[in-house]
């Protein structure tokens, strides 16, 4: 059995536990420890980061081969246009190669936390909300992926990794799960949770 804590990751916080450039980090939020993150979240990213005092369960989720799924919410400089989203859903070509074929669409502006400080936006100039999944993990993929199809983004929350989702979690707040890991040698890894 493994602990996952399921932390809401504010804007502007780095996904480590000390400060650095100006950016405070994950020690002025979470006091557990020996807990470690499995995986990343940009310090202008917001939403879900996983951290488990497991390192078998950090590899796991932070190893590219199992291939969790990624969901964010994006929202985007302009009106983006079905062409923009297929060209998301196929792959889009960057400097380090193209990306692999994700799920992209068009959704509601969601009700969201209000975000500190709120985004630039400029004024006349709309803005849309998608849902981007991917199970890739380049470098600021997402940003760099709707900038290439001529729709920055302004604003980013992951809202799940694989089946773990944020749910109700308000930006600094967390939540404990207990995992059982399986042998994951033979098997794709689909975690189960342990029922208390």
């Amino acid at each position: 059995m493994a602990n996952l804590l399921l932390f809401n990751k504010p804007f502007g916080v780095l996904s480590q536990f000390s400060d650095c450039d100006g950016h405070p980090g994950l020690g002025h939020y979470l006091q557990q420890p020996n807990i470690y993150a499995a995986g990343r979240l940009d310090h202008d990213s917001e939403g879900l980061l996983l951290l488990t005092d497991d390192g078998k369960l950090q590899a796991i989720i932070s190893n590219p081969r199992h291939k969790l799924k990624k969901t964010y919410w994006a929202q985007v400089e302009g009106e983006i246009t079905q062409p923009a989203l297929a060209q998301l859903i196929r792959g889009v070509k960057l400097r380090d190669g193209i990306t692999q074929p994700a799920s992209a669409k068009l959704i509601e502006p969601p009700q969201l936390w209000t975000r500190n400080p709120p985004i630039r936006q400029r004024p006349n100039q709309p803005t849309s909300w998608i849902e981007l999944q991917i199970s890739e993990g380049k470098n600021r993929q997402v940003r760099r992926m709707t900038a290439a199809t001529g729709f920055p983004t302004l604003r980013l929350i992951r809202v799940a990794i694989g089946s773990w989702t944020l749910g109700n979690l308000l930006p600094e707040q967390y939540r404990w799960e207990t995992i059982h890991i399986p042998d994951t040698k033979h098997h794709r890894f689909r975690p189960k949770r342990a029922k208390w």
